[in-house]
């Protein structure tokens, strides 16, 4: 699925993008700037976040739940090995059966059996491009 979109259409595009897949685990393949915070801050809320979700630049991963499903929204881009990715738990994550939504997931992938992966490209100021695979 290839979809090209103004940033004011997002939130339709989150709706396509969660309709499209059973997946839970959405791996965001952008380059910094493209808007990965922003895609997956209006799928929150299509899942019914009430919440304004923000990056977890430093935080590496926040939560967000609501009465019937939990979201974890993690930026792997200061982690720097395996090995901090298993320190910060991700296992648990993994097997918690909640969202993933995860910026910056290269070290990641080798420990993943099912994914979505959105690739966002940035084709004008306001428009984006983005292919699930």
């Amino acid at each position: 699925m290839n979809i090209t979109y103004h940033i004011d259409d997002i939130d339709q595009v989150a709706r396509q993008i969660l309709s499209q897949t059973s997946n839970k685990v959405f791996l965001l393949d952008a380059p910094m700037g493209s808007g990965k915070t922003t895609l997956i801050n209006a799928m929150c809320k299509q899942l019914g976040i009430k919440e304004v979700t923000s990056s977890p630049t430093f935080s590496i991963v926040n939560e967000y739940k609501t009465d019937k499903l939990t979201v974890y929204h993690f930026d792997l881009y200061r982690i720097k090995d395996k090995t901090e990715l298993f320190d910060i738990g991700i296992e648990e994550y993994l097997d918690s059966n909640a969202y993933l939504f995860i910026e910056w997931p290269d070290l990641l992938i080798p420990y993943l059996e099912q994914f979505t992966t959105v690739k966002i490209e940035i084709i004008d100021t306001d428009l984006r491009k983005i292919s699930l695979n």
